[in-house]
């Protein structure tokens, strides 16, 4: 198994509930075809760079999970299908963007536990 890396923006006007749904959905969609959730994060509303569909923000959230080669040709169709989804980039990472990600997430962590402790 491979470990990957999914950024997906969602359409603005869904509102918190509908856009927790949507994300929800493509984690078990994911877990349910045999990839292992490693990370998952909701970067919120952000401003894009260029309009989508005459849309300039969008809901971006982020999917790190080890799966089989042949699922991302499957989730990929399903965010294709989506009216939802605005845009979708799937990266299988190396093991040094691995490191990376693991070495981010551990200084995250300590930022967030040194500032409860302040």
């Amino acid at each position: 198994m491979n470990q990957y890396e999914t950024v997906f923006i969602l359409t603005p006007v869904l509102s918190e509930d509908q856009m927790k749904e949507a994300v929800k959905k493509y984690e078990t969609f994911l877990i349910d075809h045999g990839a292992e959730i490693v990370h998952r994060e909701n970067w919120g509303l952000r401003k894009l760079v260029y309009p989508i569909q005459k849309k300039s923000t969008g809901f971006y959230n982020l999917f790190e999970y080890l799966a089989p080669g042949d699922l991302i040709a499957k989730i990929e169709i399903q965010l294709k299908r989506d009216e939802r989804v605005l845009r979708f980039l799937t990266v299988k990472l190396d093991k040094h963007a691995i490191a990376y990600n693991e070495k981010k997430r551990r200084n995250k962590a300590a930022e967030a536990v040194a500032e409860k402790e302040a």
